[in-house]
This record gives C-alpha cells, sequence and structure tokens, in this order.
C-alpha cells in the first residue's frame, strides 16, 4: 500500500465528501479548514468568509489502487474551477477551487493537469483552481463529517448533493468502491 494525502476545496464539503467518499482506494475522508489566518476555526467562523479559510477536504488515499491523475481529474470534473470564489449558490472564499499539495509531485501534477485541461479546452472559462501547499488543517466539527450518508433526506442533500453524487456515479462507475451505490 502506498498511502498518500491530499487536501481538496471544491466548494461545500458536504458535496466534495460525499463524491470522495465512494471512491476506490480512498481510506479516508475528513471536512475541515484550510489555509486561512484564525486557529481552530469554527463553522460560523469560516462561513463569514472573513477567516480566510477554505472548506475542504482531506483525504488519504492508496496512490496504488487510485492514481493521483485519477484523482485530479475526479477533483476538476466533480466542482467549476473556473468560478472565482463561488460553486452554484455558495459564495465566498471559503467555496473556493484549490488544491493544497503535501508533495511536490503533486504539485508538479496539478499544475500538468491545469494545463492539459486548458490545453484541451475542457472548460469555456480559464481554471481559476488555487495551487498551494497545505498548512494546517483543521477538522470540522462533528456533525459535519458523513454528513450526506447521515442526512441525506434533508433538503440540500436531496437537491444539491443527490444530483451531484448522481452525476459522478454516471460518469465515474468504474472508479466506484464496491458496494457503495
Amino acid at each position: 500500500m502506498d498511502i498518500q494525502k491530499i487536501t481538496l476545496a471544491n466548494g461545500c464539503f458536504w458535496c466534495t465528501e460525499a463524491i470522495f467518499q465512494t471512491l476506490k482506494g480512498v481510506k479516508s475522508v475528513t471536512s475541515g479548514y484550510i489555509s486561512g489566518h484564525v486557529k481552530n476555526p469554527t463553522y460560523e467562523q469560516v462561513c463569514t468568509g472573513a477567516t480566510g479559510h477554505a472548506e475542504a477536504i482531506e483525504l488519504e488515499y492508496d496512490a496504488d489502487e487510485l492514481n493521483l491523475d485519477e484523482l485530479l481529474l475526479i477533483f476538476f470534473k466533480t466542482h467549476d474551477p473556473t468560478t472565482l470564489n463561488r460553486q452554484g449558490n455558495d459564495v465566498g472564499p471559503q467555496y473556493r477551487s484549490g488544491i493544497f499539495y503535501h508533495t511536490e509531485e503533486q504539485k508538479q501534477k496539478a499544475l500538468e493537469t491545469i494545463k492539459t485541461l486548458t490545453d484541451k479546452q475542457l472548460f469555456d472559462d480559464p481554471i481559476v483552481t488555487e495551487v498551494t501547499a497545505a498548512t494546517e488543517f483543521y477538522p470540522a466539527e462533528k456533525y459535519h463529517h458523513n454528513y450526506f450518508n447521515d442526512n441525506s433526506n434533508k433538503p440540500y442533500c436531496a437537491f444539491v448533493i443527490q444530483p451531484k453524487l448522481n452525476k459522478f456515479v454516471k460518469e465515474f462507475q468504474d472508479k466506484l468502491r464496491p458496494g457503495t451505490y
């Protein structure tokens, strides 16, 4: 096993957690906050946009099962990396697109992936994803963890997360952990 860690911000961590939890090779997904200037921020503080943090997920994955190229492609295809500080109706710097790398290889792969997607014109607008070294990651409050699985009947889950998850499952069926969907 080659366990790696990467931190990704692509909007609401409830949505991204639900997607990445279903992937083969992903060992853990932790929702939290990264890249801000307040120590131990709360959800309420981060939601103001004033702490500088992004809502993010910290992933541990087995690079022998899920390579970094695949992981980054899934990251880019499951959110809009062309909108600055926004994902759908979620607006503010806490919803920015970001790759917070833990190794030089992750940094290089992220930059290469952005260049490739730009060259292929996969998106109509320029990619604005931040590629930055990981700083201290603060796990979110306990009720944010496993949010979709524990709250799938709530309106946000049914109307925002479920459609994203359905789209993801349709496109990446071969990458799903057995029995997750």
